[in-house]
């Protein structure tokens, strides 16, 4: 096969029209040995999932199935492997100007209610099309695919001027985008292009609403439970901010793409002397989904004015927390909303990538959930799209499994787009 520098090399000998032929002819065998390749190893992907999702990895306890990642990677044949500073695993094929980056989140939530589930939720067992198991949507079947397309880009002698980069990261489900943050800002790693391979059904998507915690604090006087009048109860001022803040929510900012912006009271907390008096202190905690044109500030603001009247205070968290490796890191509890438009050429790529593929058009849509993307996109402006195997609906949820199809047209999409980038 005749790569893609032989043919450079070779332009002025050609004429445009033979030159444009040649390629073209070119891309069309190289895609056709990148499906036969990701079908032939579909055993090799389920498999190396199903040994990742018997390692139990919720966040802050990711050490095992890093260190087995780095084994999967090296034993693919990566160019080069290693583990950072908060323990992301990093692989890397090929050295050239571009940089394109594939991620996958390597920690997974934990099991909920036993009674849930109708198998082993760390079983791994490949069993009629599936892989079964936590984070086999979410996300560790993006991990497994990526491997198997990095296997496929060595085979076939990848020589594009791209360096493609295997991101395994960190602590996501805790805090998402910390580990991304910590590789533009630590490690200096910043791609001109990423592909997030959060589940997307084998659709692209281009966006996703932002989020951001708050906590509201109300103070109190208290008094003995027999004379609530001569206090002053921390709890009826919040629940008076809960009552506004509910209304809050029918009210919010809305775009066409994302969707609307969103605000719960995910937590309620309370204290007092004793049960037999005033609460002096309450607090609400608050999940607020952000839409196209909310802001961190703009989003303090609406709460600070229900709350103000009523003596509370708004802040917005900040995370902070030590990893696997021993290394803490934190950043504010603020994701920023981010997208891209249809016609961003990140997307079009992509596009480009799946009917060469599969000779049909992808659907394009957006995450209801958050991703990395908002530190790589929402705060460093670096161009993200998303396709993964699995259904969103399936993340977090028991019974989780992807189908092993889906596995395996990741791991041709991520090679073929290596190539089209």
């Amino acid at each position: 096969m005749i790569s893609f520098i032989k043919v450079l090399t070779l332009q002025p000998f050609f004429s445009k029209n033979l030159l444009t032929d040649i390629k073209s002819h070119i891309m069309e065998d190289i895609i056709k040995k990148i499906n036969e390749l990701a079908e032939k190893y579909k055993d090799y992907t389920a498999e190396n999932l199903s040994k990742i999702v018997k390692l139990q990895s919720e966040s802050m306890g990711e050490e095992l199935v890093q260190k087995e990642l780095k084994r999967q990677m090296e034993e693919a044949g990566f160019d080069e492997v290693r583990i950072d500073g908060l323990g992301n695993v990093i692989g890397r094929i090929g050295n050239g100007k571009k940089i394109l980056a594939i991620d996958a989140h390597m920690d997974t939530v934990g099991q909920g209610n036993p009674e849930n589930w109708s198998f082993d939720w760390l079983s791994g067992e490949i069993k009629d099309g599936y892989v079964h198991g936590r984070g086999t949507v979410d996300q560790e079947g993006g991990a497994a695919s990526f491997v198997t397309a990095g296997r496929i880009l060595k085979e076939l002698g990848f020589d594009k001027d791209v360096t493609v980069l295997f991101t395994g990261t960190v602590m996501e489900e805790d805090c998402d985008g910390l580990c991304w943050n910590y590789l533009i800002e630590e490690e200096n790693i910043k791609p001109d292009f990423v592909i997030s391979t959060e589940p997307t059904n084998l659709n692209i998507y281009r966006g996703h609403r932002g989020r951001m915690e708050m906590t509201v604090k109300f103070n109190g006087i208290s008094s003995h439970g027999s004379a609530p009048e001569r206090g002053d109860n921390a709890i009826y001022k919040a629940s008076r901010a809960a009552l506004e803040i509910e209304k809050l929510h029918e009210n919010l900012a809305y775009d066409e793409f994302l969707g609307k912006g969103s605000v719960t009271i995910s937590q309620f907390k309370s204290g007092s002397p004793s049960l037999c008096a005033v609460a002096d202190y309450a607090e609400l905690y608050l999940d607020r989904r952000l839409t196209w044109g909310e802001t961190k500030e703009s989003a303090v603001a609406e709460i600070e004015k229900i709350a103000k009247p009523l003596g509370g205070i708004v802040e917005v968290p900040y995370y902070e927390e030590t990893a696997w490796t021993g290394k803490t890191y934190g950043m504010e509890k603020y994701f920023p909303t981010w997208k891209l438009e249809e016609d961003h050429p990140l997307v079009q790529t992509g596009k480009k990538t799946f009917e060469a593929l599969w000779n049909k058009s992808p659907k394009i849509d957006k995450w209801t959930f958050s991703t990395n993307g908002v530190t790589i996109r929402g705060k460093h402006g670096i161009p993200v799209i998303g396709f993964g195997p699995g259904n969103e609906v399936m993340a977090h949820a028991p019974n989780e499994k992807v189908p092993v199809e889906h596995l395996v047209k990741a791991s041709a999409f991520y090679a073929a787009f290596a190539y089209f980038i």
